[in-house]
C-alpha cells in the first residue's frame, strides 16, 4: 500500500500551486497589456497615416517599419524570458514559504498528537492547554482537554466504586468466615452458639444479597432504558407505600395520576428506593409524605421525610455510590449506600431530572420529574 502524503506536504503543494497560478495569471495579463501597447496604437496610427497619404510608401519608411517590428519582437521575447525566470523563482520561494507556513499552522496538531500518545489510563491528569488565538485548532485542543477531564472523572469514579463495592462485599463475608472459624476452633460448642452463628450468617448473606441486587440494578439502569411501556407513577407509589408501611411513621400520600413511558422494573425500583430511603433515614415517630402529579407535560413524584438536618453542600454527595452522611449506621440498618445512586441512574436512563432539597427542620425532599406520557 502506498503511503499517503502528509497534510503538511499537501498543504504546501496547494499553497504553491495557488501562488504560482496567481503569479502566472498576473504575468500573462501584464504580457497581454504590453503586447497591446506595442502593437495596437502603432498599427492604428500607421493605418490612419496610409489612409490619409495618397502617395506611395518610400523605402526609408519600410526600413523603419522593419526595425520597429524587430524591436517589438525583441521586447516581447525579453519580457517573456524575464517573466519565466521570475515565475520559476517565485515557485521555489513559494514552495519554501508554503512549507514553513504549513508547518507553523499544523504545529498545534503535532502537539495534540504527542499529548494523545502520552495520555493513558494512569496519566489522565495531563492536558494540552494550547495557547494562542481562539481559532479552530484552539477549540479542538480545548475540546480534547474537556474529553480527557471527563474520562479522568469517569475512571476515578469507577475506581472508587470498585473499591467501595469490594469493601462492602468483604464485610459480610468476613463476618461469616470469622464466626465459622471461631466455632470450629472451639472443642465444645452448644446449640445456642450454632444458632447465633446461623443468625449472623443469614444477616450477613442477606446484606451481601441486597448489595448484589443493588449493584445489578445500578448496572442495568446505567446501560439505558431496556423497555418503554406506559405506567402511572401514582400506582407504583401506592404499591410501594402499602408494602413499606411502617407503623412508627406518619405516612401521608397525595397520589394523582402521573403517566410516564419507561421500564417497569426500573421505575418500580426507583419509587421503592425513594420510599425506603425516606423511612430508613428518619427518626422514630417521624413523617413521610409521598405525592405525585402531572402538569405542563411533566409527571412528578415527590417524597419528603423528617430526620437529621442535612447540610446543603452535602446533598449532592448523597447521590454518589456508597456515600452516607452517617457512616456509623451502615452496620445497623439495611442500607447499602446505593439507594439514591440507583435513583439518579434510573432517572438519567429515562431522560428525567432528580432534585433534592434539605428541609430546614431536618429531612429531605426528593423530586423526580419525567416527561409525561404523550407529552413532548
Amino acid at each position: 500500500m502506498k503511503a499517503r502524503a502528509s497534510i503538511r506536504l499537501r498543504l504546501t503543494v496547494v499553497y504553491t500551486v495557488v501562488l504560482v497560478g496567481t503569479c502566472a495569471a498576473l504575468l500573462g495579463l501584464n504580457y497581454a497589456m504590453l503586447y497591446s501597447s506595442l502593437y495596437g496604437p502603432v498599427e492604428e496610427s500607421a493605418t490612419s497615416v496610409k489612409a490619409a497619404a495618397a502617395g506611395p510608401v518610400r523605402a526609408g519608411d519600410a526600413l523603419k517599419d522593419a526595425m520597429l517590428d524587430q524591436l517589438r519582437t525583441q521586447t516581447l521575447l525579453h519580457t517573456a524570458g524575464t517573466s519565466a525566470i521570475a515565475l520559476a523563482v517565485t515557485a521555489v520561494v513559494g514552495l519554501g514559504l508554503s512549507w514553513f507556513v504549513a508547518g507553523r499552522m499544523l504545529r498545534p496538531l503535532r502537539t495534540l498528537t504527542a499529548a494523545t500518545r502520552r495520555i493513558s489510563h494512569d496519566r489522565l491528569h495531563e492536558r494540552i492547554a494550547l495557547a494562542g488565538p481562539r481559532d479552530e485548532l484552539k477549540e479542538l485542543a480545548d475540546t480534547f482537554d474537556d474529553m480527557v477531564a471527563r474520562l479522568e472523572a469517569a475512571f476515578t469514579s469507577q475506581r472508587r466504586f470498585v473499591a467501595d463495592a469490594s469493601h462492602e462485599l468483604r464485610t459480610p463475608l468476613t463476618i461469616v468466615r470469622t464466626g465459622a472459624e471461631v466455632l470450629l476452633a472451639k472443642q465444645d460448642t452448644t446449640v445456642e452458639q450454632w444458632q447465633a452463628m446461623t443468625h449472623r450468617t443469614l444477616t450477613a448473606t442477606g446484606r451481601a444479597e441486597r448489595l448484589l441486587d443493588a449493584l445489578l440494578a445500578l448496572a442495568r439502569s446505567d446501560s439505558g432504558v431496556l423497555s418503554a411501556e406506559p405506567h402511572d407513577l401514582a400506582e407504583l407509589a401506592a404499591v410501594a407505600v402499602a408494602e413499606a408501611d411502617d407503623e412508627t411513621m406518619d405516612m401521608t400520600t397525595d397520589l394523582r395520576s402521573a403517566p410516564v413511558i419507561g421500564d417497569p422494573i426500573l421505575l418500580d425500583r426507583l419509587i421503592r428506593n425513594l420510599v425506603d430511603n425516606a423511612i430508613r433515614h428518619n427518626h422514630p415517630g417521624g413523617a413521610v409524605s409521598v405525592r405525585s402529579a402531572a402538569a405542563d407535560g411533566r409527571s412528578t413524584v415527590t417524597v419528603t421525610n423528617t430526620g437529621s438536618v442535612i447540610p446543603v453542600d452535602e446533598v449532592s454527595r448523597l447521590f454518589e455510590p456508597f456515600q452516607r452522611l452517617d457512616p456509623g449506621r451502615a452496620a445497623a440498618d439495611r442500607s447499602v449506600g446505593l439507594g439514591l445512586a440507583i435513583v439518579r441512574s434510573i432517572v438519567r436512563a429515562h431522560g428525567g431530572i432528580v432534585a433534592a432539597i434539605p428541609r430546614p427542620g431536618g429531612g429531605l425532599t426528593v423530586t423526580v420529574t419525567f416527561t409525561a406520557a404523550g407529552g413532548e
